[in-house]
């Protein structure tokens, strides 16, 4: 006898919630469909779910987007990188309270090196012919940020290896959640053939039909919500062997419209956004935002940068300032529109020399009009650059610190933002020892500014 499992998976949805209507009603519709079949269907989502550029999320701190998978009807979660290192610990250990499925994560510890009470490293789900699908989960190893704010994150791949040589004789499917990215799921797929399917996320990949690799088939749904991934395996219920694999992608704009999505969309904006208005600041003037000239509020950012990490010197680029902000009161909802971004500040140190390399980098005349994507940037473009604390002289040749001409063996404590810390744009900052400081983001350093 033949029997077919059907799951469908999300990824990467970052609180793009104009597109939740449509995948809502669609996989509530296609479980109903198949539970009326007959047959076994999972709904699962492989993180990041959450991103706190939406009021929404920001407002409830994400504990808004689990009601919304309550309500879709999902079986399990892992988490990304969103839901772990932009929250507080205690918001992130509360985040899933009310969840109405599991969360399966095996690769994080909370404060006392335990498992949380809301975690599992793994699920069995048993299907109605007695078949056992046990579904693991993984995150990506953001070392540095999880010790910041208290929690133990392990490398994923040396657990992952541990549970499949514990669980695989116990399963008769096995399925990974993983938020580790392509590069680290055909790796696993090439070293772990015990596994049945990888659902993928994290870096953002699309697998229109899936990839198979090694026996191992691979599916994963982009980013945004602008896919909705189906895996159906094809199991022998008196052998237990697995015959077949499919996956298929379903496009957001492929999918029936939802009858109230406009109203909803406009809703939870318009909820998110009363929440956030509390005052946090009243100002006599306006203060503007240019990305490509000097102008007072990026300069606030940037002073108040330096200010927060106690730093000798600190930089940023302007475009992180979507706008400026206006006489009167400033709310958290002004302070969020201007400033999206789970962006927080770093401290690095360094020598005088490195720093003076670090600087002429920001001199790359390409980088302004650059259109910046990811590393946690919610904005449009880099913008030119701000400093505090550096000054140049003759046409550049000449840098200050603190008003003194730059020592090279002399150590300075450089404020700059963590985005700037990955390698992407400064290779040598990702090697420097640094400090995240967490869980602030600028805007709550903007706050604290404007506040004094």
């Amino acid at each position: 006898m033949k029997e077919v499992i059907h799951i469908y998976h999300t990824n990467d949805l970052h609180s793009h919630l104009e597109h939740w209507p449509r995948i809502r009603d669609f996989i509530q519709k296609r479980k109903e469909w198949h539970v009326n079949e007959g047959e076994d269907v999972f709904l699962f989502d492989i993180g990041d779910h959450v991103d706190r550029w939406h009021p929404y999320t920001e407002a409830t701190l994400g504990k808004a987007n689990v009601q919304l998978l309550n309500k879709a009807g999902y079986d399990a979660v892992t988490i990304g990188n969103n839901e772990g290192i932009t929250l507080d610990y205690e918001d992130l250990d509360t985040l899933y309270q009310e969840a109405e499925f599991d969360v399966i994560v095996g690769n994080l510890l909370n404060r006392d090196g335990k498992l949380p009470e809301w975690l599992e490293t793994h699920h069995t789900y048993e299907t109605k012919s007695g078949l056992k699908v046990v579904v693991l989960g993984l995150t990506a190893n953001f070392y540095p940020f999880y010790r910041a704010l208290g929690w133990s994150v392990s490398a994923p791949l040396d657990e992952l290896k541990k549970q499949v040589a514990q669980l695989k004789n116990e399963a008769d499917v096995l399925v990974l959640l993983s938020h580790l990215g392509i590069r680290d799921d055909e790796l696993i797929a090439e070293t772990h053939p015990e596994i049945d399917v990888i659902l993928g996320a994290h870096t953002h990949h699309i697998l229109h039909e899936g990839k198979e690799i090694n026996g191992v088939m691979l599916g994963a749904a982009g980013k945004f919500g602008n896919f909705v991934g189906h895996m159906m395996i094809e199991i022998d219920t008196d052998t237990k062997n697995v015959l077949a694999k499919k996956a298929q992608l379903y496009a957001h704009d492929d999918l029936p419209q939802s009858t109230q999505e406009d109203e909803e969309k406009l809703q939870w904006l318009q909820i998110g956004e009363k929440l956030l208005c509390t005052e946090v600041a009243t100002l006599p003037d306006s203060l503007s935002a240019e990305w490509f000239e000097a102008s007072p509020l990026p300069q606030m950012l940037c002073d108040a940068l330096k200010e927060w990490c106690k730093a000798d010197c600190s930089f940023l680029n302007a475009g992180l300032l979507m706008e400026g902000l206006n006489k009167g009161p400033v709310t958290r909802q002004d302070l969020h529109r201007i400033l999206p971004h789970p962006i927080n500040p770093c401290l690095i140190e360094l020598s005088g020399a490195e720093l003076k390399e670090i600087l002429k980098q920001t001199f790359n005349e390409d980088w302004p009009h650059l259109n910046l994507k990811g590393l946690g940037f919610r904005g449009k473009i880099m913008g030119e650059f701000v400093y505090s604390g550096i000054v140049f002289e003759e046409d550049k040749q000449k840098i200050y610190i603190k008003g003194e001409p730059i020592q090279p063996k002399k150590t300075y404590k450089l404020a700059t933002t963590d985005m700037f810390t990955f390698g992407h744009f400064f290779p040598d900052l990702q090697r420097l020892e640094k400090k995240y400081f967490m869980p602030e983001f600028l805007r709550d350093i903007l706050a604290w500014k404007l506040g004094r």
